[in-house]
């Protein structure tokens, strides 16, 4: 006689704690896969008469063992839109239970669909923190507001929401959905009900600055169509207010790119030239070069060895007791810290504190400083974004970091990051192949290689941000262990 059918109910598409659940009571009384019907939502139809409720979670006794990389790989697979995918999930369960090693078996044909699920709902998230775009209109309350259309193609929007809460703290914002919408009050984070686009604005007063100042900044010189399709997709075209300018302009791009080399270069002014040329002569060591940290302070007010000065709202030069034991490298300042002129006070300084106070360390006993002293970014909806300092910028900032090193002396130097590494040793390779090593500069001076704060903030999956948080705090207190000036009292 057949068995009967288990109803599996959850409470959302993407319930990832509703699924472990059942499937760990499921898998320990050797339910079979194809007796239960995963359901999502509190009520069912008549088509679900007669099915059985699961079996409780036992309170203790037999566990299932499953690796931590199992975990995560579900995780990211319930929230695709595919219809089976918590049927995989259980099959993959009960089947690592007689083979521990299968998530290993690339060619298994489960393991292999799940993979490729977990790795669409990842471009998934990537696609969301990339094109959302936010519009201004006025709160419930007459005060400002901003609300953004995204289509996701997957259940991803309550996975993402962390990401947007921790970007955009201080604005109050919905996200609006066709599966999730998100609303943020600027304290409390609320998930409502799908929305249609007819409820998200079409355009507001800043659009029209977005468009031109993307019109300017686009290089027809670098354009490469197929590369930009990959990564911005036409199908998030319509959305973004830029779009209306992307076929016209790839459209007068070889004309474009003819005249610019046809243009004679455009020369800084002389004064600038001089300015120029005094910094460049003025090394570590000639008899121009400031002779105190406070002179080199001033003078790097008025920097322009590089571009970046011509954007940025001021030099962030470094902070901290000249005899600091523990010299802290990142790579340039933050929107926040622009505006401060002080160094990791931004999101990424405020974790910076928090994992030095869990290792046990005092950030006042450490001087903290950044490869890059010019805040270099690009604009997007209104905020200016981060974006990465070249070669040439990280040459062009050695000359004042090699003076903080040569006044403050520390005893040990922390890279955090790659650009820092890059910037005190040229090294241009892996961060991670390098991290947990025990280095030397050039003088001698021991030099520890970690990640930058603000990659654990760009971490969208919590369990790998907290995963990776523990390896940075692990580092922090690698450097208490070599210089126990540095623990607090």
């Amino acid at each position: 006689m057949a068995q009967p059918g288990i109803l599996a109910r959850l409470d959302h598409p993407a319930d990832f704690d509703g699924w472990r659940r059942h499937a760990r009571a499921l898998a320990l009384a050797e339910v079979a896969p194809g007796r239960i019907d995963w359901h999502i939502g509190t009520e069912a139809s008549g088509l679900f008469a007669g099915l059985a409720e699961p079996p409780p979670v036992p309170a203790s006794g037999a566990e299932l063992r499953v690796p931590r990389e199992f975990v995560e790989l579900a995780q990211a697979v319930v929230c695709h839109r595919d219809g089976g995918r918590f049927d995989l999930l259980y099959r993959l369960l009960l089947r690592l239970q007689r083979e521990p090693m299968l998530l290993h078996v690339i060619t298994d044909d489960e393991v292999h669909r799940a993979r490729a699920m977990a790795k669409a709902v990842r471009r998934d998230l990537h696609k969301m923190t990339a094109f959302v775009r936010f519009r201004e209109v006025v709160g419930p309350d007459g005060g400002e507001a901003f609300v953004a259309w995204f289509e996701p193609e997957h259940h991803i929007v309550e996975r993402v929401s962390r990401f947007f809460v921790e970007r955009f703290a201080a604005m109050r914002w919905s996200i609006l959905t066709p599966l999730r919408s998100l609303h943020w009050d600027g304290t409390t984070l609320h998930l409502g009900e799908g929305a249609s686009r007819a409820d998200a604005p079409d355009d507001d007063a800043m659009e029209g600055y977005w468009r031109t100042y993307y019109a300017n900044i686009f290089n027809p010189a670098r354009l490469k169509i197929k590369a930009m399709k990959a990564e911005m997709p036409e199908k998030y075209w319509r959305n973004l207010p830029e779009a209306e300018l992307i076929a016209p302009l790839i459209a007068a791009a070889g004309k474009r790119a003819q005249e610019m080399v046809a243009k004679a270069p455009t020369l800084p002014p002389e004064r600038h030239l001089r300015q120029m040329q005094r910094l460049r002569d003025a090394e570590p060591g000639s008899t121009d070069a400031p002779t105190s940290w406070e002179q080199a302070r001033a003078v790097a007010k008025d920097c322009s060895r590089c571009g970046l000065c011509q954007q940025a709202t001021q030099t962030v030069f470094g902070e901290g007791p000249l005899a600091a034991p523990v010299m802290f490298v990142g790579e340039q300042p933050g929107d926040q810290e622009d505006l401060a002129g002080r160094p990791f006070v931004g999101p990424a300084g405020q974790v910076f504190d928090r994992v030095m106070g869990e290792a046990g360390l005092d950030r006042s006993r450490a001087y903290v400083t950044n490869a890059v002293k010019h805040f270099k970014f690009t604009v997007r909806c209104k905020r200016r974004i981060h974006e990465r300092p070249h070669a040439g910028e990280i040459a062009a900032c050695r000359f004042w970091l090699g003076l903080e090193r040569e006044f403050v002396r520390p005893k040990l130097v922390v890279a955090l990051g790659a650009t820092a590494l890059h910037a005190l040793t040229g090294y241009t390779g892996s961060l991670a192949s390098m991290r947990e090593r025990d280095l030397a500069l050039e003088d001698g001076t021991a030099l520890l290689a970690t990640v930058h704060p603000s990659y654990l903030l760009r971490l969208p999956d919590e369990d790998a941000r907290e995963r990776e948080t523990a390896r940075f705090r692990a580092d922090l207190e690698r450097v208490g262990l070599l210089v126990p000036e540095m623990l607090a009292a």
